[in-house]
């Protein structure tokens, strides 16, 4: 029976935040105001970090500027930004994880809060095709509306997405002998107590103390 390796993204699989990194991409390209956007992004930060996180408020500030843009113009904007922002904060380690489950046989599936669009690409360098992270909508056009549909996979919205995704394909997490999960995060909390083996990867304080109490293997990837 194969196994299912289940990852985080921001400071697991990348040691960044790429929720965090694409607004500071966005000021240094100069097509969005400078102070508004820092002194936003820097409060949305601090309240992830703290678990007291306001998606819609988040969501709503972090989309808005997608929607002045094409699909092809933010696609050379989102190779700019992997050059810069992200490929430099991916370890060996952690490549060497991912590769070390793809030899196993085990389905690879990220999971982020972080939106589909920055994450899809920033996956793909890892050769994770499974992606589930917060959805956003289009237009007639397929241009992004600055809008997000459905269930934002933070917190428990991880299980929900989780369990929508394993319901199209007929399955549940019984259906996979083992199921692994890697998380930097206390907001992630919920997804690692539900499966068998919970990491913890670079783990806030909070994490960091949940696994030495329970055991759950700890990771860091520098």
């Amino acid at each position: 029976m194969k196994n299912l390796a289940i990852f985080d993204l921001d400071n697991t699989l990348i040691n960044t935040d790429s929720d965090h990194s694409w607004p500071q991409y966005l000021m240094k390209k100069g097509v969005v105001d400078i102070a508004y956007t820092q002194a936003q992004n820097d409060k949305f930060y601090r309240d992830y970090q703290q678990g007291c996180l306001n998606i819609d408020e988040f969501l709503k500030f972090h989309l808005a500027p997608l929607s002045r843009f094409s699909q092809a113009e933010l696609a050379q904007m989102h190779r700019e930004f992997t050059a810069e922002f992200i490929e430099p904060h991916i370890s060996d380690m952690a490549k060497q994880l991912v590769a070390s489950h793809r030899e196993a046989g085990d389905e690879l599936l990220v999971i982020s809060s972080t939106n589909e669009f920055i994450i899809t690409p920033i996956c793909h360098l890892f050769g994770i095709h499974h992606i589930i992270g917060t959805q956003l909508e289009t237009d007639a056009q397929g241009n992004y509306t600055g809008n997000y549909i459905g269930t934002p996979s933070l917190k428990e919205g991880k299980i929900t997405r989780l369990n929508e995704w394993l319901a199209a394909r007929g399955e549940t997490l019984a259906s996979y002998g083992k199921t692994y999960f890697y998380s930097d995060s206390k907001n992630d909390l919920p997804l690692l107590c539900l499966v068998d083996e919970p990491v913890a990867v670079n783990p806030d304080e909070v994490l960091q103390a949940e696994a030495l109490a329970k055991g759950w293997a700890i990771l860091h990837f520098r």
